[in-house]
């Protein structure tokens, strides 16, 4: 079972979705920053939410609550404008402007696992370019290398703008952690 968080008016196919807007295809209205989804733990395969993370009033809670209802091995799909892009800045309704190492507090090799204690394992970090940079070859670079893209985000991501990231997540759990 997929659960579809910020579902908007297109529910993925075989997916659960899920929104707070009634004007949308959700098959259940929740607001994400309301606390707990109406779901019990460990029930999701998978879980998507595509451009909805930027919204959200906390992103450590909402990634928790997502690993709450996820079942071990489930995998976790985000996606959201790179903090250089255009549109990043230009919804008034974004809170956050994130970059491809925005969720290693969630991730072992982090560094950062101190904020949370809920683990997911980095599967998938896919920055994607403006065409110009992707067709200079940047975009390859950017995703292969991994010390590149940390160079690229810390002195050229200004000149060469991300457009958007995708980022896919393993669901682990450990009873005495989770």
């Amino acid at each position: 079972m997929l659960l579809d968080v910020g579902c908007g008016r297109n529910t993925r196919p075989g997916s659960i979705g899920v929104d707070s807007n009634r004007d949308t295809a959700a098959d259940v209205l929740v607001d994400v920053n309301r606390g707990s989804m109406p779901f019990r733990d460990d029930v999701f395969d998978g879980l998507s939410m595509i451009h909805v993370i930027e919204h959200v009033e906390d992103v450590i809670r909402t990634v928790e609550e997502a690993h709450r209802v996820c079942r071990p091995g489930a995998l976790i799909r985000i996606e959201t404008p790179h903090y250089t892009d255009f549109s990043s800045f230009c919804d008034p309704t974004h809170r956050w402007h994130l970059n491809s190492f925005s969720f290693r507090y969630f991730t072992e090799a982090g560094g950062f696992s101190y904020y949370s204690r809920r683990r997911l394992k980095e599967r998938l970090v896919q920055v994607k370019l403006l065409r110009l940079w992707k067709l200079l070859g940047f975009e390859f670079a950017v995703n292969r290398f991994r010390g590149f893209r940390k160079f690229w985000e810390h002195y050229l991501c200004f000149i060469v703008r991300g457009k958007a990231l995708i980022f896919e997540f393993e669901v682990v759990k450990d009873d005495a952690r989770s």
